[in-house]
């Protein structure tokens, strides 16, 4: 079984990356594959709803260049996907958000090849936001017609800079909650 953690994050280090590495050693303690990806790795430029990838039907984007389709395909291959952002302006970064654009359009016509796999959200932020940028997440693994896995408390984490993180001990405990979950169903699913 493999999760695919996606970073949202444009930084390389700070409260996303570090709680990735936590969330890595509970999967793994379950024998879980995590495979990370950065959004900050990629140059992704804006969907102009071509409609390209209708006309293809293959589930690709035309752009072959920017790694998006790479993306795409490891995330068709992975068991479960995980979704980790901060929180800027009372939304997911921009990158993110581009991301997600393009993606939900090439997967719609796609035929939607998520459906049916595990999914997950933790959102951080400094102050406002965090519930905004969970539902925005959330709504995309649903509108994929994946299987959401929910979290008490939820997963969303307060902290300015990291690791302030560990002082939100109920984000945390969501996370902690939310990574249970989602091994619960991965392992339903394999029975």
């Amino acid at each position: 079984m493999k999760v695919l953690a996606i970073n949202g994050s444009p930084r390389p280090l700070g409260n996303v990356s570090n709680i990735l590495s936590d969330v890595r050693d509970m999967f793994e303690r379950e024998g879980i594959e995590t495979e990370f990806l950065h959004i900050y790795d990629y140059d992704f430029t804006n969907c102009n709803v071509c409609m390209t990838c209708e006309i293809r039907g293959d589930g690709r984007c035309y752009d072959e260049d920017d790694g998006f389709n790479q993306l795409l395909d490891a995330m068709r291959s992975a068991d479960a996907i995980l979704i980790a952002t901060p929180t800027y302006m009372n939304g997911c970064p921009s990158m993110l958000q581009t991301f997600l654009e393009r993606a939900m359009l090439v997967l719609e016509n796609g035929g939607l090849p998520l459906r049916g796999k595990v999914g997950g959200v933790f959102t951080i932020c400094g102050h406002d936001g965090g519930s905004l940028v969970y539902n925005q997440m959330t709504d995309f693994l649903l509108r994929n017609r994946m299987l959401v896995v929910g979290a008490y408390p939820l997963p969303i984490i307060r902290s300015w800079h990291s690791p302030d993180y560990e002082n939100d001990r109920e984000g945390m405990k969501g996370v902690k909650s939310l990574v249970e979950g989602m091994v619960d169903a991965l392992v339903r699913l394999e029975e």
